[in-house]
Parts: C-alpha cells; sequence; structure tokens
C-alpha cells in the first residue's frame, strides 16, 4: 500500500472514531451516517456499482467501501467501515493488500 493510500486510509478513519454527528442506528443507516461524515470532512464520496460508496483521491485509485453491523465474515478484496454497538463506535478495516 503506498504511503499516500495508507495516509488517507488514517484520515478516514480519524474522522469516523471523531465523527461531525454521532451515528445514530434509530435515526440514520450506517452507509449514510459515514458518508456524511467523509463528505463533512471534504472527501469527494461517490456511487459505487459492487461496493456501498466510493471515495474519490486526488492522483490516486478510488477507494471502495462497504458497511457492516458486525465484523464477521467480511470480504477482505473491499475496505469496511464497521459499526460495534456495544461500544458505540466505528472502526475502519483497510482491504487486504497481495
Amino acid at each position: 500500500m503506498t504511503a499516500k493510500i495508507t495516509q488517507i486510509f488514517k484520515l478516514i478513519e480519524d474522522t469516523i472514531k471523531k465523527p461531525p454527528i454521532p451515528h445514530e442506528p434509530y435515526k440514520q443507516s450506517l452507509k449514510a451516517w459515514a458518508m456524511y461524515c467523509l463528505r463533512d470532512k471534504g472527501f469527494i464520496v461517490v456511487y459505487a456499482q459492487n461496493a456501498d460508496f466510493a471515495v474519490e483521491t486526488k492522483g490516486a485509485e478510488k477507494l471502495y467501501f462497504k458497511v457492516s453491523n458486525s465484523p464477521d465474515d467480511l470480504d477482505n478484496s473491499i475496505s469496511w467501515i464497521v459499526w460495534d454497538s456495544a461500544i458505540k463506535s466505528a472502526s475502519l478495516i483497510p482491504k487486504k493488500i497481495d
């Protein structure tokens, strides 16, 4: 993983760890919340055919994300934003790079 992509993942992780608004599952979906938080921090969030959404980066590839309310059985070919309802916190699981 390039240093630039690693830095972008760190910024995304910081955004969901310290979000502009708390995630309230009874008010909005995890996908809508994650997209809002990323857009609020200036990320360009776009539609993705084989993922929940993608983040466009300058001079780098699109980063594709899916969201889940469970850390079980996640496909490691894509990045995930996972909500842990026990501790009421989101985490980022970057895709595995070969």
